[in-house]
């Protein structure tokens, strides 16, 4: 400490780091949980450029260190012989003005300088960086800590991830962020990570249909809306080892996109600040490394076969989010502004809702992969925002594959996954299920909390909670309860709201009529017609702190 009479030790433990400072006879001690910490790296003291002017304007701070990276090629102060490791943290703190809670960044910074020698410190402060990692890692898997003595070569740490980013996503500033507020976090916690930045519809999907996959023991990242994750898994179900590597990849998200739902999803379930900093929020769950199951449902139509994680949608909510797609420049205020014009002339859909009641079935809680299933014909469908090449636009990011792609266009593709429990479309729904025939107003299927950042759906639900939460608001609902309903949507009051019923449902089946409204799978338009759903119990993992 810089400060005379004043001392500040520091202790590390499996919790963490404790910190007790005592000056002028008073003591006072802090603990920087270890779940807090990101990563550590160790520096060295930068040499002054003698060539370079030697004044500063305004005084200069007397414990502003100028440091570089302990492998650094920069020139180095070989005179001082002290080792600095830096130890990045981001603590939740409370908010003085508004009283809510948010993550804030801390780097506590610790001087080895106990030796005559650096090459002595530099060894100090590695032990604690490697002893501090190799904590982090016990975090994740739980071993009992050995008693020895770590040394770096002990501990190999490889957690490289596949980074899937949109440009196109939200507003188009996904670069950026995760340039300007990903990367950062990605160096603290020193994540290895391959960047590919998709350049049309369905890359993504591509990427994961074709490439090495297993190099990617930290994961898949994907920066953008819903939409790219959504490709991102459909393409991984396109491959024969789909089963083993489902259950050994985790998924993360950072939110860039119109709705961002499983991220806010992912955010309550394990109580964290989202709204504050969603991209800051979402990024600790990746460099954390812990990683909770997350359902996912089989989704067959007439000529298809996809795999959803987010929501099924039939009616006013999926017309709300395909129309306005054309104010997709506004950000998230599309929905809002959309949905007045929706009120305003307020349609009905024809059709028939077939669905499983989850308190009767005890089919869907077998296991999600036990088996692949018979080749069905896959047609590649349109997605509604458009890409940019990526070449379009001045870039340093790289495309971690080549360009050797095979095609989604192929009149058929292979799918895998697990097979489906139920009768297909071509056959009547069993005899214990649910029928409902008439006119509505809108079906919407959900298996996350919120379906985007303002959009509480389903209050009760759980990343894995076998089951899905089916809303049907039928045809007769007034405009005044309806526009309740769409009111609370942002905090899960609209449950409540006549007319609208809420059902947990193994399975459902949806038979519109020609002509009737718009069909969303994840965000994303498909053909109008029969559709059905299945949940997969726990199928995915995806970063979040286990429930």
């Amino acid at each position: 400490m810089s400060k005379k009479n004043s001392l500040l030790r520091v202790k590390l433990s499996e919790k963490g780091l404790w910190l007790q400072k005592e000056s002028n006879g008073h003591t006072k001690t802090d603990t920087i949980s270890l779940e807090d910490i990101v990563g550590c790296r160790c520096m060295r003291s930068k040499r002054f450029d003698s060539a370079k002017c030697g004044w500063h304007p305004g005084p200069r701070r007397r414990n502003q260190s100028k440091v570089v990276d302990e492998n650094s090629t920069e020139q180095r102060d070989e005179t001082d012989t002290s080792a600095f490791l830096y130890i990045y943290a981001y603590v939740l703190k409370k908010s003085k003005v508004k009283m809510t809670k948010r993550r804030e960044r801390m780097v506590l910074t610790l001087r080895f300088y106990s030796y005559d020698r650096y090459e002595d410190n530099i060894r100090e402060a590695q032990k604690w960086k490697v002893t501090i990692k190799f904590l982090l890692q016990v975090n994740l898997r739980g071993p009992n800590l050995p008693s020895c003595y770590f040394r770096s070569s002990d501990n190999i740490i490889d957690n490289k991830i596949l980074v899937l980013l949109n440009p196109k996503s939200g507003v188009g500033k996904s670069r950026d962020v995760f340039q300007n507020k990903v990367v950062p976090i990605l160096t603290e916690a020193d994540i290895n990570y391959d960047l590919h930045v998709t350049r049309f519809s369905n890359d993504a999907r591509n990427v994961m249909r074709t490439q090495n996959l297993w190099q990617y023991t930290g994961g898949i990242v994907v920066v953008g809306g819903d939409g790219i994750l959504f490709e991102a898994i459909n393409g991984l179900m396109e491959r024969p080892d789909w089963q083993p590597l489902l259950e050994n990849l985790r998924f993360g998200i950072i939110p860039c996109g119109s709705g961002n739902g499983l991220a806010k999803s992912i955010s309550y379930a394990s109580c964290e600040p989202h709204d504050n900093s969603p991209v800051l929020i979402s990024t600790l769950n990746i460099v954390r490394g812990l990683s909770s199951p997350m359902d996912l449902v089989r989704v067959e139509t007439k000529n298809l076969v996809l795999f959803s994680f987010l929501s099924i949608g039939w009616g006013l909510l999926a017309d709300i989010d395909i129309e306005s797609e054309r104010l997709r420049s506004i950000g998230s205020q599309r929905f809002t502004i959309w949905s007045i014009a929706r009120l305003i002339g307020l349609r009905t859909y024809k059709g028939t809702v077939s669905y499983l009641p989850a308190s009767n079935d005890k089919l869907h809680r077998r296991s999600s992969g036990a088996s692949e299933f018979l080749l069905i014909c896959l047609q590649d469908e349109d997605r509604r925002d458009s890409f940019y090449s990526v070449c379009s636009r001045k870039s340093t990011y790289h495309s971690a594959a080549g360009s050797s792609y095979e095609s989604l266009t192929e009149e058929t593709s292979r799918t895998f996954g697990p097979p489906s429990n139920f009768p297909p479309l071509t056959q009547p729904v069993p005899s214990n299920w649910q029928v409902i025939s008439g006119e509505f107003v809108l079906v919407q299927a959900a298996y996350q909390s919120h379906l985007a950042t303002d959009v509480f759906f389903a209050p009760s639900a759980k990343l894995d909670d076998g089951f899905m939460w089916l809303m049907i608001v039928r045809a007769g609902i007034s405009r005044a309860h309806l526009l309740q309903f769409l009111l609370g949507l942002s905090n899960g009051t609209h449950v409540s709201i006549p007319r609208a019923e809420m059902v947990t449902v193994a399975a459902f089946r949806i038979e519109p009529e020609a002509n009737s409204g718009h069909m969303t799978v994840d965000g994303e338009l498909i053909e109008l017609g029969p559709i059905q759903g299945q949940v997969i119990p726990s199928a995915a993992r995806v970063f979040a702190r286990p429930q």
